[in-house]
C-alpha cells in the first residue's frame, strides 16, 4: 500500500476505535441520586429513563402529592447526572475524531483548477 493509503486505514482504524468507545461509554452511563435526607434514591440509564427507584420507610410519614414532586425533582437530578456523563463521553470522542469533519483528506490539486471544467480551447 502506499503511505497516503496506509495513513487513510490508520485514521479510520483509529475513528473506528473512538466510536467503539463511545459506544461503550454511552451503555455505561448511570445518573444516580439520592434526596439529602436519603428517602428517596433515583438511578436512570443515558436516555433518561428510570431503571431503580427506592424509597425509605420514611416517605410513608409524607402526603403522597410530597413525595410524588421528591421522586419527580430526584429523577430530574439523576437525569442531570446522566446527561454530564453523556457529555463527557461526546466529548471524549470529539477530541479522538479527525478535526477536518473528514477522514479522507486530499493532498494535491484534486480534480484539477477551478477552470478545469471548461476545457482549454
Amino acid at each position: 500500500m502506499s503511505a497516503e493509503m496506509d495513513a487513510l486505514v490508520g485514521r479510520v482504524a483509529n475513528s473506528l476505535e473512538a466510536l467503539e468507545a463511545a459506544l461503550y461509554g454511552f451503555k455505561q452511563v448511570r445518573g444516580t441520586f439520592t434526596s439529602p435526607d436519603r428517602s428517596i434514591t433515583v438511578e436512570v440509564d443515558g436516555d433518561g429513563a428510570v431503571t431503580s427507584l427506592r424509597l425509605a420507610e420514611s416517605v410513608t410519614a409524607q402526603q403522597p402529592s410530597e413525595v410524588s414532586q421528591l421522586i419527580l425533582w430526584a429523577c430530574q437530578q439523576a437525569a442531570a447526572d446522566a446527561t454530564a456523563q453523556r457529555a463527557q463521553v461526546m466529548a471524549e470522542l470529539n477530541k479522538s475524531l479527525p478535526r477536518s469533519g473528514t477522514l479522507i483528506q486530499p493532498t494535491g490539486n484534486v480534480g484539477g483548477g477551478p477552470d478545469s471544467a471548461r476545457g482549454s480551447h
